[in-house]
């Protein structure tokens, strides 16, 4: 029986952050319970078409910021969700936490509602960049999140943190993951800080007020937190990503880059199953209303009421986007048997020529006789390969 893996997006935040570009709004709290409420609607239309009980392996409330829904919000949410689908009983389900949004009954009552996965925004331990950033907690604050989440029985913790950003020093960005290092996590999630358009931050690097990221010194920074992660025995399965050994892999994000169906609830949220990638509508007043009022039509699934675009996908558009994302994955890359027997095509020949170019590059490698993956090097030039899969 095929599973699905479900996405609640939640666009909601206390401030929105000087480099963040997400489907996020600030100030508008009191919509929220209007929004739990659309966000239940759209929920039980997605069981109701089906002809039986969907089974989901994993669920991921992200943001925005998730930990800003009340529990009693949440517990609703969750009703939904077990009225409406078929919850594996060993389902992951994860939210993201902003650490100065969480107290320690919040983390218990998240824990007795089902969540068995934390990750915690922590983006660094240096109180200047936090500021930089426009962060509202510091780092004592995910100190105690960390401890507090500990005592609510979370064995399964992720936290975000960013590198390469504007004047950081090598040294400042190495005490910060030495200092998360010391919170233990079974997983840790590193960003390159990219300038997003439109951003506040792109905008301060544009008017010279910032000096412009450093390409070079943030590959060196990675580099460096990869070989560190490695001694203090952290696996490395994905580009950003690294794990205490294979139970600790986010399961959810697995499905995205192996090209599973998922589907995506919530303003703003995009869904796939194969052949066909659905968005729903992204102002969070815009989704309210759509799922207040009746489809004027009956729709096919994976359709709700809040869809506003469902685009079938090309099988060149399918295999491309198969094999980049496929190749993040840094041990597991793509499977060329799975390839073949998802397409019906060999992958050589399907992509023999780009193939062909990037290992006499050194980019790509066969990790065995079937799995082709990125090399070491390539980890930081993912861009300039997937660019020969998917195309401009």
């Amino acid at each position: 029986m095929e599973t699905y893996a479900l996405y609640l997006h939640i666009p909601f935040c206390r401030h929105r952050c000087a480099y963040c570009d997400f489907n996020t709004y600030a100030g508008l709290d009191d919509l929220i319970p209007e929004y739990v409420r659309a966000l239940q609607k759209e929920i039980r239309f997605l069981g109701e078409q089906a002809e039986s009980p969907l089974r989901v392996a994993t669920v991921f409330f992200g943001g925005g910021t998730p930990s800003l829904l009340p529990l009693n919000a949440l517990e609703e949410v969750f009703r939904a969700l077990r009225e409406s689908f078929s919850l594996d009983a060993e389902a992951e389900i994860s939210l993201e936490a902003n650490p100065g949004t969480v107290d320690f009954p919040y983390l218990r009552g998240l824990r007795s509602l089902g969540v068995n996965r934390l990750s915690f925004g922590v983006q660094s331990a240096n109180p200047a960049e936090l500021r930089l950033l426009e962060r509202i907690h510091d780092y004592p604050q995910a100190i105690q999140a960390v401890t507090w989440a500990r005592r609510a029985g979370f064995e399964n913790i992720n936290l975000d943190l960013i590198f390469g950003l504007p004047g950081q020093r090598p040294a400042d960005w190495q005490r910060t993951l030495e200092l998360a290092l010391g919170l233990h996590p079974e997983h840790l999630a590193l960003y390159a800080l990219t300038l997003e358009h439109g951003t506040p931050m792109q905008h301060w690097v544009g008017r010279g007020l910032l000096p412009p990221p450093d390409p070079d010194l943030a590959a060196e920074m990675y580099e460096w937190a990869a070989a560190r992660l490695v001694r203090e025995g952290y696996v490395q399965y994905e580009i950003s990503n690294w794990a205490r050994g294979e139970r600790y892999a986010c399961r959810h994000n697995l499905r995205y880059w192996r090209g599973e169906p998922y589907l995506g609830l919530g303003a703003g949220a995009h869904g796939y199953v194969p052949g066909l990638r659905t968005v729903t509508a992204r102002a969070p007043r815009a989704y309210i209303r759509r799922l207040d009022a009746p489809p004027a039509r009956p729709l096919a699934f994976p359709r709700t009421p809040a869809t506003v675009e469902a685009r079938r996908l090309t099988s060149a558009e399918e295999m491309g986007e198969y094999l980049m994302m496929g190749l993040r994955l840094t041990r597991e890359g793509v499977s060329a048997a799975r390839f073949a027997a998802r397409f019906g095509a060999p992958l050589p020949e399907v992509y023999g020529a780009q193939i062909a170019r990037l290992t006499a590059l050194g980019l790509l490698e066969w990790a065995d006789a079937d799995r082709l993956r990125l090399t070491p090097r390539a980890r930081l030039l993912g861009n300039r390969v997937f660019m020969e899969f998917v195309g401009e």
